[in-house]
């Protein structure tokens, strides 16, 4: 590579072979099933003999859970341009929000040595459902963007041709 294709960012980006549309989507349930295991097995709405959790699994954590799975697929499955870096941790970041969102008040540790059992219960618990909904607007956000920004191939986004103009 020379060093003027080096320098030019469009150049550069021609040059890195696009995913197929099977590898794309398997990366994405691969990023999807990582997900569910990491958020889902330890704060136990994923039922195992692994965890236990101290207070029953309330009826919004099934959904915050699954929309967290879903979007964080998605957001793995779309192809971002090849110099864009932009917006890995900020999906992990929301990831984390969201095992804080559903995981029990009374099992996570830091909560616990910081508000103690009452203020895990009075405090942190009804400030759960919040943080749930701020993680997945985040993702979506993340989603949203990368779709904005992802990589056109002739198979995946071909240009749309302009409507015609109608007479006035």
């Amino acid at each position: 590579m020379t060093q003027a294709r080096f320098l030019d960012p469009q150049a550069a980006a021609d040059a890195v072979p696009v995913p197929t549309r099977a590898w794309r989507w398997r990366r994405g349930l691969l990023a999807a099933a990582l997900s569910a295991a990491i958020v889902g097995v330890p704060t136990d709405v994923i039922d195992t003999v692994w965890f236990t959790r101290m207070t029953p699994v309330r009826w919004w954590e099934y959904p915050a859970l699954i929309l967290t799975v879903v979007l964080t697929g998605l957001w793995f499955a779309i192809v971002r341009q090849a110099a864009d870096e932009r917006g890995r941790t900020g999906v992990l970041g929301s990831s984390l929000l969201s095992a804080f969102a559903v995981g029990c008040p009374l099992c996570n540790k830091i909560v616990l040595g910081l508000l103690g059992v009452s203020g895990a219960l009075g405090v942190w618990a009804p400030i759960q459902p919040a943080l749930a909904g701020v993680s997945v607007a985040a993702l979506g956000a993340a989603v949203l963007l990368r779709w904005r920004r992802r990589a056109c191939t002739p198979e995946g986004c071909a240009p749309t041709a302009p409507a015609p103009k109608r007479p006035q």
